[in-house]
C-alpha cells in the first residue's frame, strides 16, 4: 500500500495570507510596493516560513508576483491583464446577471440593494472597493449556480486590485459616481430585466475599463 505522507497544518500561513492581504486591499502595500519576508515575519511575529508560504498562496491569487531579482511585490495590472480580466469577469457576469434575474429569491435581490445602499456610507475609498467587491458576491450569491461562483471566487482578488488599480488612477470619479451606479444596477435586477440589467453591467464594466486603459497607455 503506497504511504501518504502526513498533512501540514498550514492554520498560520493562512492567517498570515489574510493579513497581507487586507494590507493590500488597505492601500498599506499599492501596487508594486515590495513584500520583504523579513520586514513582514517581523511585523507579524511569525518566522519567515508562515510567510512564504503565504506569498506563495497570495501569488496564485494573482496579488502577488515575484522575480529573482526583486523578490515579492504586489502586482501591478499591465493592459493585458486589465483586458482578459475585464473579459473575462464580462463573460461570468452576464450569465450571474441572466440568472440572478431569472431565479434569484426576492430575498437575494434585497440583499444586493442592502449593498448598494451601504455604499454611500462608505467612510473612504477602500472600504467603498470592498463593499463594490461585496455587491457583485452577492449577484453571484443570487444565482445559485455553485460552478459559477467558483469561477468568480478564482476571480475575485484580481477584480479586487482591478478596482483598487482604477481608485490609484481616479478617485475622486469612483467616489463620485460608484453608489449611484450601483443603486441603478440593484433597480434594473430588481425590475427582473434581464436585457436593461446586462446593459447596464456592461456600461458600468466598460467605465471602468476605458479608465484603467487610458491610465496604462
Amino acid at each position: 500500500m503506497t504511504e501518504i505522507a502526513p498533512a501540514r497544518r498550514r492554520g498560520l500561513a493562512d492567517e498570515v495570507a489574510d493579513r497581507i492581504r487586507d494590507a493590500i486591499f488597505s492601500g498599506a502595500y499599492p501596487p508594486g510596493a515590495q513584500l520583504r519576508e523579513l520586514e513582514l515575519s517581523a511585523a507579524l511575529d511569525v518566522s519567515r516560513g508562515p510567510v512564504r508560504e503565504a506569498l506563495l498562496r497570495l501569488e496564485r491569487e494573482g496579488l502577488v508576483r515575484s522575480a529573482w531579482h526583486r523578490g515579492a511585490t504586489v502586482t501591478t495590472l499591465s493592459t493585458e491583464d486589465i483586458a482578459e480580466l475585464d473579459s473575462l469577469r464580462g463573460a461570468l457576469e452576464q450569465l450571474a446577471v441572466q440568472i440572478a434575474v431569472e431565479h434569484g429569491t426576492d430575498e437575494d435581490i434585497a440583499a444586493i440593494g442592502d449593498v448598494a445602499d451601504a455604499m454611500a456610507r462608505a467612510e473612504d475609498e477602500h472600504a467603498l472597493v470592498r463593499l463594490d467587491i461585496a455587491f457583485h458576491d452577492a449577484v453571484y450569491a443570487a444565482a445559485h449556480h455553485r460552478r459559477l461562483d467558483e469561477a468568480w471566487r478564482a476571480i475575485r482578488c484580481q477584480v479586487h486590485l482591478f478596482l483598487l488599480t482604477r481608485v490609484g488612477l481616479s478617485t475622486k470619479d469612483y467616489l463620485a459616481h460608484i453608489p449611484a451606479e450601483h443603486r441603478e444596477l440593484a433597480a434594473a435586477l430588481r425590475a427582473r430585466n434581464a436585457g436593461v440589467a446586462q446593459a447596464l453591467f456592461a456600461e458600468h464594466r466598460r467605465h471602468a475599463f476605458e479608465i484603467l486603459v487610458g491610465g496604462a497607455s
